[in-house]
């Protein structure tokens, strides 16, 4: 984050030359020692969490638990206000060549109720107990003092809003002794209560908040991190649906949407308003947006619609039916001035639409969000590790969430639909085998196969090829980044579904029969123990198991070729050991069987029969219908470039059965929404700079390949 302008006393500093550390006015000022300034400056400073640090070669650098803190205490610091050292209760403050130092009283921290922090200092020098606040406009501008004109700090925080700036409002007032220790009782039984002590603690903040004189505003650029317009630009591609939920204004959350690809500018996008402080002004804006938004889902048009937090809870309340319509036919939301529970409650509604939810944020305020979502991303930076801890996934930069969900994620995805599949099939064959045998001998319970072979069917002959699948790749990593759209397959559930299943079913039941006949016809007219029958089954079904897992790796490494063929050969190498043991009940069998001719010529036609059919259908398939995924994978066999792919459309998603009429009805009793909505922490903010770009809250739905995202958090 980066202080950019501001406002002290309604003159506008770093409106020309766009920052205000560059500006003359605000130098001279300094320098002339108005005392606005200077305690303007001084809240900058102080009214903060920050622990300078200095190092040997006598810089000092600030820890800050958010970034807007960082970017305040540096401004000041530029601006001749250095925040020296802090010893214990003690701040040491240099303006110019002079040392000041403050006594820290009290720190009233911040809460999503309140939207600001304050603290309580004692001056050193003079004794003076100071009161120093900043916060969001609304939670400061109307505890201003009566008489004093706030118009003009509403007039500069709509202005920095509209150009995408972050603001913070500062304030400051004197106390006297007898207040501050009245007060500094209530606060300390407040903190020690165990029964409501939020609650309290916000109760007894509010009697000492009040009587405000407010000094002015200050806008903090969040710059973008590298990467994030293309990454949310491609990850739209892969049919992934974005929601922005934001703690600040509307203006500025609607330009940093624009400058991030969020959102399309007229003509391309069109931007829908859901406002107002009573139900009927939202009842009417949610029903137009609605109208509006069924006649344009058949359209190009790139439509988005923005709330407010205070629209969103009564959305929320009482037209939670409508919303969730809303919810399904947008694919871009922004919502401002939202909460961390709201944030849970959203992710909560679209679980409810059938819709797979992604998180992502990197503040602690996030924890919730991301908690509540199938999948957390926390994102780990200056920010702290709450996010990051509470997560199932940590990166270090928001672009890399494109690799996460591209790469990872559907690597993963096939991957696990192969392992699952497979273990189903292999596990089948051998039961299905089982059953066979269990009809031509009467019924009568007995096993083909002997105890030790099973246990190690599963454990040792069929589970480690299997294992090196978490090695596999269909197509390289380079190609899936530069074509996201494949990833509709995965969203459609195309590789894992009942049709593959059913697929995998029967080839199990085929080749159980394959492998049942001819080892049972092969030795039929010969004089065979019940022993070497079982071998050769159990040898077919290895072989076939061998195949099978050629047969659908896509992509061969060295290891993967010792875990198929060094299996297989380990198969013959555990069976001669074993062979070789009197009283392990297969003495000789291995031996006799590899000595003759027909049990090598029984395996061939086991492999032959079993994988023949699948080897032509396979072949059919590549070659008469091939998939957009078969296209790329020979295009890269080939090494020729591919030229284009056609239309990969994700499949449509059916909301007859979830969505309701048009019509808004208004509830029965019509109780009071005037509620405090929470809020992020001015103060702990998050970075568009060197934290993640936004809190993106991202859902894949099911069928439809689409994912709502979550972001831009201050915190």
């Amino acid at each position: 984050m980066v202080f950019r302008r501001c406002c002290i006393n309604g003159i506008f500093y770093g409106n020309e030359s766009g920052n205000a550390l560059k500006d003359t006015r605000l130098h001279n000022a300094i320098a002339s020692g108005s005392p606005d300034i200077i305690r303007f400056l001084t809240i900058m400073a102080i009214c903060n969490t920050v622990i300078p640090v200095q190092s040997k070669t006598g810089a000092i650098f600030y820890k800050a638990q958010s970034q807007d803190e960082d970017a305040l205490v540096q401004a000041a610091a530029k601006l001749h206000m250095v925040f020296v050292r802090k010893d214990g209760n003690i701040l040491e403050i240099r303006y110019n060549s002079s040392i000041i130092h403050y006594e820290v009283l009290e720190i009233l921290e911040f809460t999503s109720d309140r939207k600001r922090m304050s603290v309580v200092v004692r001056d050193c020098q003079s004794g003076k107990i100071l009161l120093l606040s900043k916060g969001a406009d609304e939670a400061i501008l109307p505890c201003a003092a009566a008489g004093q004109q706030t118009r003009i700090f509403n007039e500069a925080v709509e202005q920095y809003a509209q150009l995408g700036l972050r603001t913070l409002c500062l304030a400051w007032r004197e106390l006297n002794e007898d207040e501050y220790q009245e007060w500094s009782l209530m606060f300390k039984e407040a903190s020690s209560t165990l029964v409501d002590r939020e609650w309290r603690i916000a109760e007894v903040c509010q009697r000492l908040e009040h009587d405000l004189e407010v000094l002015g505003v200050t806008a903090i650029e969040d710059r973008l991190q590298d990467g994030v317009p293309e990454t949310i630009e491609t990850l739209r591609k892969a049919g992934i649906n974005f929601w922005m939920l934001t703690g600040d204004k509307q203006n500025t959350a609607v330009q940093i949407a624009l400058s991030c690809n969020f959102i399309s500018p007229e003509p391309k996008g069109q931007l829908l308003l859901i406002d107002g402080k009573t139900e009927d002004e939202v009842s009417r804006n949610l029903e137009r947006v609605l109208l509006t938004m069924r006649i344009t889902t058949s359209e190009p048009k790139d439509v988005a619609f923005v709330v407010d937090g205070w629209a969103l809870e009564i959305l929320l309340k009482h037209y939670r039916k409508a919303f969730t319509e809303l919810a399904i036919l947008s694919r871009t939301a922004i919502c401002c001035r939202v909460t961390p529970s709201q944030k849970a409650q959203l992710v909560e509604l679209l679980k409810l639409c059938d819709y797979r939810t992604l998180a992502i944020g990197d503040g602690g305020n996030d924890v919730r969000m991301i908690q509540q979502a199938d999948i957390g991303v926390g994102i780990s930076g200056r920010e702290g590790l709450q996010a990051a801890r509470a997560a199932d996934y940590s990166i270090g930069k928001f672009r890399f969430l494109k690799r996460l969900i591209l790469v990872h994620g559907r690597y993963s995805y096939n991957r696990t639909a192969f392992l699952s599949q497979y273990s189903f099939y292999k596990s089948l064959l051998i039961c299905f085998i089982q059953i066979f045998f269990s009809f031509i001998s009467g019924v009568s319970g007995t096993s083909l196969f002997n105890s030790v072979s099973l246990m190690a069917y599963n454990v040792f002959y069929t589970s480690i090829p299997v294992l090196v699948s978490v090695l596999d790749k269909d197509l390289s990593e380079g190609t899936v980044m530069q074509h996201p759209q494949i990833l509709f397959y995965c969203q459609a559930g195309r590789l894992l579904n009942p049709s593959t299943f059913a697929g995998w079913f029967g080839r199990s039941l085929f080749h159980a029969i394959v492998v049942f006949v001819i080892s049972i016809h092969a030795f039929a007219y010969e004089k065979s123990e019940m022993e070497e029958v079982a071998m050769v089954a159990l040898s077919g079904c290895i072989w076939l198991q061998a195949f099978v897992v050629a047969l659908e790796t896509n992509s061969f490494t060295i290891l993967q070729h010792l875990a198929i063929w060094g299996n297989l050969i380990a198969f013959y190498v555990i069976n001669w050991i074993v062979s070789a043991i009197p009283s392990a009940g297969m003495y000789t069998i291995m031996f006799r069987l590899c000595r003759q001719p027909s049990y090598w010529i029984t395996v061939f036609l086991i492999v032959a029969a079993g994988m023949g059919p699948i080897l032509a259908l396979k072949y059919f398939r590549y070659t008469y219908r091939p998939s957009k995924i078969n296209t790329l994978q020979q295009a890269e066999r080939l090494g020729g470039p591919i030229l284009s792919l056609g239309n990969i459309e994700s499949q449509p998603r059916s909301i007859e059965k979830e969505v309701s009429p048009l019509s808004i009805t208004q509830p029965k009793s019509r109780s009071s929404v005037y509620e405090p909505l929470l809020s992020d922490s001015p103060n702990t903010r998050r970075s568009f700079g060197s934290g993640a770009p936004f809190d993106f809250f991202q859902s894949q739905s099911r069928l439809s390949s689409s994912t709502y995202s979550r972001n831009c958090k201050d915190n």
